[in-house]
Formats: structure tokens, C-alpha cells, sequence
């Protein structure tokens, strides 16, 4: 496959051509008749207050009077550039290829820069990211989860390398950034030299900890031991400890892996994760001989996992958490149960893949050593009944028939598989509310429900959370553990909102009732809760504008409000953006949100204008009164 033939490819759309999956028309059924067998159709479609809000029918008096927004909705737009409400700034921060110390060049628009340059400034493609409070100090660690190419080899004939270090550049854009912001009059800025800025690559040193530590499967001629690795890429969502470290999530990490012969056959195991002897054009193999599939079989599954950094410490060598198994990991929710055990809830983003949960051995104790915590615990998956109720499943050698906890942990899809989890509609984030017991899930969308199986063969019916064939437009499933304690086996759901197109469709596409021609959206992506308890929802979709997406203008991130299911849009994205990533300044008075491959498809010049290269970037953004954003 040519570079430019995969360029403008999802990722999921790669595994497929290159692991294409059987058609399964046995569960092309139709989703009306799907959704009316769980009751959620009395006639017409009736996804309203009773459906969505937990049974609880909330009357249209309640839902005026508890308005919890501090902004008015603004309209859908395809501008080429952010628009928040009136009595809102929005300024950007820091952009792919800032410089983080002195003596780093500043961004070349006509070379786009080189490898060195690269290594010592802010990375490409920014997604999740966190803000830490050191002392007086402000640490901002941001996920650079891929490049580009048309963009970060601009400068080359279509968009082509023609040397080492074209290829070098690209991976050098990849990875962390580790930087300290600080406030200023007018605005914010990163600041050059401080003792904290660090870029974490594919290059970077980490330690493999936990189950699948040292076995035979994460051996390799460079570390027999099975012990160390080098590097994290397609750094996607995120998440934090608390006890005050980061957590990147390593996503598609396959697409990095090829082999001099394209004819050779990758394993069955590998091949489930996508692995294959064609890359999507990065090139890394012939740079870096690990990144040979037929050479080190093994190197693709010491990819795939969490990854534990300390922002505090720049000497610090990253931990990747085998315990929490391996997948294309979309974020990494973490909340401290009622009996003080960590619960991590993860989402694996595929079509057809599977929603985790991690429940550590041990209990988490203020100053007390928390090394354990990710290494020791019990790993499950989802499954979702029709009926509004579900159970964890956990995975273990007797319930999955794998020889061994550490195989279920570098192996962890076809575990999922054994035990029969519910196949869902891309798990992105998920994120928790802090005001009750309850977890939200970003069900971003599926070409292929009800007509293909996933990459292991699992049937992805129509049903259950999934209610639609063929969803384009994605949605948002509920869960309340059972007793309000995370370490349940039991849950309860539902569905808080299924995005669509009401001024389209007069099916089961235009949504839930939550959903109108005012505040339609499309493929939610990044969840996260604020400290108010509203929840902030980010697009990664269809920006066309036109057909069935008429109307919903470019990526935007909204605002809903759990107890009433109010849904309002607060940001409009530039063009061929994805609005991804956020969080806030310690004193909430800033909120920070990631702007990711503005002008993926050429449309866009966005943050400078005119004809400058589009850069991806985080944005700050803040109240003309100064009150808080979160």
C-alpha cells in the first residue's frame, strides 16, 4: 500500500485492508426491531427523559430550572477557526514544533523542521493531556499521538521522505511532551528551560512491569530479559493517579510495524492487534530494525499497554502497566473505590472490541508506597445484557483457558473473547461522574455493526448498547455499579444520549430526544467530567457538513448535564480538526483543550491563517470575567 493511498485512512479502515474481516450478514437485522425488543420504542422513537435518565422522568419544568451552564450554545460552523460563546477567550498556548528550551530552532514552515529539532519541541497531534501543580510551579504533560505526513513532509515532493531523517523527524514527533506553563497578562506560555520539560519518544527507555513482566513473549535480541523497552507511541487518551502521576495510553500502536518481505505472515495472535508486514507509511523499519516484524516478532507486544509517568521528576523512567492489559488503549479512568482499592475503567478503541476494568490488590493510603497498585489486581471486561443490566468478567487463566495471568495480559483481546464480552461500537474515553456513582463511555460509532465480526471473529449484533446497524453517529452508555461500589461484579445501564440527525432522518439516526437540529453531533470521542459534575463531551467525526452530517459543522466539544440530559455546544473546532483533550489550571480558572490535525485533508490553515502550515495545539481557555471554568 502506498503512503498516500493510507494517509487519509482511520486506522480502523487500515486494519481492515490489511485484515479484512468476513462479511456476517446473520445479524443484519434491522434497528428498529433491534431497539423495540429492549423497550425503547413505544411507537416512535423514544430515546427521552424515561429511556435515558436512569427511569427517572425529569419534567420539562425541572429541566429550566436546574440549568447548571454558565454559557449560551453556539451554532454549528465549518470556520476555519475556534469559536467558544460570547464572554469566553480562547488563545493558544503552545504548538507542534514550539521550541521547549533556548537553544531549540523555531519552527521552519519551509522544512517543517528535522530530527534534532523535533526531539527538543512540542510534539505532533496532541490528545490527552493533564495539568499538575508542583510546588508554585504548573506542569502541563500532553499526549502526541501521531503525525501527518502530508503536513510534517510537506516540504517533500507529495508528501514523500526522502531521507533518514524525514523519517527520524516523524518519530521524534511522536510520544509526550512534559512542559511547565505559567500564567501571564494577557495569556499563557510555556516556559523554555524549566526543569520539568522533557520529551518522552519512541527512543525513550521504560520499564515493563507487572504480570507480564520478563516473559517469554516480551523477549527480544535487545532485552532478553523482558524487562525494558524503548519508547510509547500513538499516545492517545489519558488519565492521573492520585497520587499525582500521568497516565498515556498507547493506542494504535500496530501501524508502526512492518517487514522487508510484504508477503510475510504475521501470527494469529499479532494479527488480531493488526500487526502485518505493511505499515501506514511512517517508515520506522528502516530506521530502527526493531520495528521488523519478521526480525522481532516479539516487539509488537511490548506495545499496547498504560504507561505511568511522573511529571515531577524528569529522570524518572516511565512504567508501562502490564497489569492493565493490552489493547489499543483509548484513555484510562481511574477512581479511588469506597474501600480505598484503584479501579481503572478502559476502553479498547476497534470496531467490535471490548470496555475493561482493573481492580488493584491493594488499597490506596496517602504517602504510602503505591508501586503495587497498577501491578497487582484482577483485569475484567464488560458484558452488557439487553435488559439494562450487566457484569464484569473477570480474566483469568480458569475463566479464559490461557496457560497464565501473563498471557491474558499481552494477550488480552483474545481473553476478552474467550469469556464472551460484549462487542461495542468503538470504546473511546471514559470518564467518571465525581458527584455519584456512575461511569460514562463514548461509543464513537461503527460502520460495521451488524454486518462484520470484529478482528477476532467475535458477531457484533445489533442490541444491548449498541442499538443501531451500520452506526455512523455514536453514543454515550451509562453504568451504575451495584451499591455504588466500583469493585462490583453487578451493573445497571443505560443510555445518556445517541448522537444523530434529527433534520435528516426520522428513524433511529436522528437521535435521542436529547438530540435536536440545535445540538447535533456526531462520533463522541473525549469524556471528562468537571468539577461541577458537567460533562464535557469532544467530536472526532464526520466534518462534511453535507447529507447525513448536514448541519453539524466542524469537530466541536459540548456540555451535558447528567441529571437532566441537557446537551449544549460550547466550542466549534477549526476545519478537519478533532477536538481532543482536556483539562483544567488548579485554580479552574483556565481550561485547556487540544486542537488535533487541523487540515488533516488540506483544508486548513488554522492557528496562523493565510497560508501557513496547519499545526495541531492546545488552546487556554478562559472567562472575560474571570470566573471559573470548571
Amino acid at each position: 500500500m502506498s503512503s498516500s493511498r493510507s494517509e487519509n485512512l482511520s486506522f480502523d479502515d487500515f486494519d481492515e485492508i490489511v485484515s479484512p474481516r468476513p462479511e456476517e450478514n446473520d445479524f443484519d437485522r434491522i434497528v428498529e426491531a433491534a431497539i423495540e425488543r429492549r423497550g425503547f420504542l413505544g411507537g416512535s422513537l423514544a430515546f427521552g427523559s424515561f429511556a435515558l435518565l436512569g427511569g427517572t422522568l425529569v419534567p420539562a419544568g425541572a429541566r429550566a430550572a436546574s440549568d447548571r451552564f454558565a454559557f449560551s450554545q453556539i451554532p454549528a460552523n465549518s470556520e476555519d477557526t475556534v469559536t467558544v460563546p460570547e464572554g469566553y477567550n480562547a488563545e493558544v498556548l503552545v504548538r507542534w514544533g514550539d521550541p521547549l528550551w533556548s537553544d531549540g530552532a523555531e519552527f521552519d514552515p519551509a522544512t517543517r523542521g528535522t530530527a534534532k529539532s523535533q526531539a527538543a519541541a512540542f510534539g505532533d497531534n496532541i490528545d490527552g493531556m493533564e495539568v499538575y501543580a508542583v510546588g508554585d510551579k504548573m506542569v502541563l504533560v500532553v499526549n502526541n499521538e501521531y503525525t501527518n505526513r502530508g503536513i510534517i513532509w510537506g516540504n517533500r515532493k507529495e508528501g514523500e521522505t526522502v531521507n533518514d531523517d524525514d523519517i527520524n523527524k516523524g518519530k521524534m514527533a511522536h510520544g509526550v511532551t512534559v512542559v511547565e506553563i505559567r500564567p501571564e497578562s494577557g495569556g499563557w506560555s510555556i516556559v523554555k528551560d524549566s526543569p520539568f520539560n522533557r520529551r518522552i519518544t519512541p527512543d525513550t527507555e521504560m520499564e515493563l512491569t507487572g504480570p507480564a513482566s520478563g516473559h517469554d513473549l516480551l523477549k527480544t535480541a535487545a532485552d532478553p530479559t523482558g524487562t525494558k523497552s524503548l519508547g510509547t507511541w500513538n499516545n492517545c487518551g489519558n488519565g492521573s493517579t492520585p497520587w499525582g502521576t500521568y497516565l498515556t495510553c498507547e493506542e494504535n500502536f500496530n501501524g508502526y510495524f512492518s517487514a522487508v518481505d510484504e508477503n510475510h505472515q504475521v501470527s494469529p495472535e499479532l494479527k488480531r492487534y493488526g500487526v502485518s508486514a505493511k505499515d501506514r507509511g511512517y517508515g520506522w523499519a528502516s530506521v530502527d530494525e526493531r520495528f521488523d516484524v519478521s526480525r522481532h516478532p516479539n516487539e509488537p507486544n511490548r506495545a499496547g499497554y498504560i504507561v505511568e509517568i511522573d511529571p515531577r521528576d524528569p529522570n524518572a523512567v516511565p512504567k508501562k502497566r502490564t497489569a492493565l492489559g493490552r489493547f489499543k488503549h483509548e484513555n484510562a479512568e481511574t477512581v479511588v473505590n469506597n474501600d480505598g482499592r484503584i479501579v481503572v475503567y478502559m476502553g479498547d478503541d476497534e470496531r467490535g472490541e471490548f470496555l475493561y476494568r482493573y481492580v488493584s490488590d491493594g488499597v490506596f493510603a496517602p504517602g504510602a508506597s503505591t508501586e503495587d497498585l497498577l501491578n497487582n489486581g484482577t483485569l475484567s471486561v464488560a458484558k452488557f445484557a439487553d435488559d439494562g443490566t450487566g457484569q464484569w468478567l473477570d480474566l483469568t487463566p480458569e475463566t479464559t483457558g490461557m496457560g497464565s495471568k501473563a498471557e491474558i495480559c499481552v494477550h488480552t483481546r483474545q481473553a476478552g473473547s474467550a469469556v464472551g464480552a460484549t462487542t461495542m461500537d468503538r470504546p473511546e474515553w471514559v470518564t467518571s461522574n465525581p458527584n455519584s456513582a456512575e461511569v460514562y463511555c463514548a461509543l464513537t460509532n461503527n460502520k460495521n455493526r451488524g454486518i462484520k465480526p470484529n478482528a477476532g471473529g467475535d458477531p457484533t449484533p445489533v442490541g444491548g448498547p449498541n442499538p443501531r446497524e451500520a452506526n455512523n453517529y455514536g453514543q454515550i452508555v451509562r453504568w451504575r455499579p451495584k451499591d455504588g461500589d466500583h469493585t462490583s461484579r453487578d451493573f445497571t445501564w443505560d443510555l445518556f444520549v445517541l448522537a444523530g440527525n434529527p433534520a435528516v432522518h426520522q428513524d433511529a439516526n436522528r437521535g435521542s430526544d436529547n438530540v435536536n437540529a440545535d445540538n447535533m453531533f456526531n462520533s463522541p470521542d473525549g469524556l471528562k467530567f468537571d468539577s461541577n459534575g458537567i460533562l464535557w463531551i469532544q467530536t472526532d467525526g464526520n466534518y462534511s457538513n453535507e447529507e447525513g452530517f448536514a448541519g453539524h459543522g466542524n469537530n466541536q466539544m459540548l456540555a451535558g448535564d447528567p441529571v437532566t440530559g441537557e446537551i449544549r455546544r460550547f466550542l466549534v473546532g477549526p476545519r478537519e480538526c478533532e477536538v481532543t483533550g482536556l483539562t483544567w489550571s488548579p485554580d479552574l480558572r483556565t481550561m485547556f483543550v487540544g486542537i488535533q490535525h487541523p487540515g488533516d485533508r488540506g483544508g486548513s490553515h488554522w492557528p496562523e491563517g493565510g497560508d501557513a502550515v496547519p499545526r495541531s495545539a492546545v488552546i487556554a481557555i478562559t472567562r472575560k470575567d474571570g470566573g471559573p471554568m470548571g
